[in-house]
């Protein structure tokens, strides 16, 4: 089929990468976010999906909105058969939707109905799920509403972050999304409608949903840092001074909640349960570094609180 695919961040790229090395099927265009400055010198850096395509020679869309009409003529005149979607950061509009024969078929990291909406894997992790995996399903005007084509699932580890298991999620997901693709061709499979069972939304993790409480249970603790660890990232205040966390460890061990007691085993901080051990932080303007290195630079006074 004649594809062209949309998609924008590094989780995009397994599937892209797939599609391209394929027999079956030509990727006749790609379509990304609009570049965006990002990093310490603040560059316009371009999308991983838009160097790849770029490294490929792939026609290149960037629209600010998908309903502009100079957009829409150009996805027209590339007349796709299928646009496959991962994680492209941007809703649909219905102008679009039409233009490809067997429509817009989204890779969306969850077991719908389950976490729909744009951070599936870190409220999985946040929630403690045991499992979650992939969907595939056709996009209409809903939020990820539309039938589904197939799943896989994934075991989500007890030392898993939103890295690491959207790592594993992304590389299981481009065959999932190639198998979706070769079945819509040849007419294998076909969409099945989302139950009205379980439905549950996933919104857009921000920086404060990195602000860790350590007045809040230690396993619930424990379950944010790694939801949102790399990005946006936790963090906490002392002293009016943001810390960046790492991993904690969950300890059996009894502090008042948000005192810090360092010891020669470690930093621990006390939460409303049991208390948490620091395993690396990182201070304003430095690295990450080990916690009791901190502690001891940092000179804390006795009974000192994170905020």
């Amino acid at each position: 089929m004649r594809l062209v695919f949309a998609g924008t961040p590094e989780p995009a790229v397994p599937s892209l990468r797939r599609l391209l090395a394929s027999t079956r099927h030509e990727v006749v265009g790609v379509v990304t976010r609009p570049d965006a400055v990002a990093g310490r010198g603040r560059k316009v850096t371009r999308s991983p999906i838009g160097r790849l395509a770029d490294e490929h020679g792939i026609p290149v869309f960037t629209p600010k909105r998908l309903s502009e009409p100079e957009f829409i003529e150009q996805l027209t005149a590339l007349a796709p058969d299928c646009c496959p979607v991962v994680a492209y950061g941007a809703l649909l509009p219905e102008p679009v939707l039409d233009i490809p024969v067997h429509g817009w078929i989204n890779l969306h990291f969850s077991l719908l109905p389950a976490w729909r909406g744009a951070a599936p894997v870190q409220a999985a992790l946040l929630a403690g799920d045991e499992y979650t995996g992939a969907s595939t399903f056709r996009i209409e005007k809903g939020l990820d509403t539309g039938p589904v084509f197939g799943t896989m699932t994934e075991k989500i580890n007890v030392t898993d972050t939103a890295g690491t298991l959207l790592e594993r999620l992304a590389e299981a997901g481009a065959h999932l999304l190639e198998s979706t693709l070769e079945g819509v061709e040849d007419g294998s499979v076909q969409a099945v409608p989302q139950s009205l069972d379980g439905i549950s939304y996933a919104p857009k993790v921000d920086a404060d949903a990195g602000h860790i409480r350590f007045d809040q249970p230690a396993l619930a603790i424990g379950r944010r840092i790694r939801a949102v660890t790399p990005a946006p990232g936790a963090w906490t205040e002392i002293d009016g001074k943001r810390l960046k966390l790492g991993r904690v460890d969950l300890v059996e061990e009894d502090l008042p909640p948000r005192t810090i007691d360092v010891r020669k085993s470690g930093v621990y901080v006390g939460t409303a349960t049991t208390a948490v051990r620091l395993t690396e932080v990182q201070p304003q303007g430095k690295r990450m570094m080990p916690a009791l290195d901190w502690a001891r630079g940092a000179r804390l006074e006795p009974g000192a609180v994170v905020e």
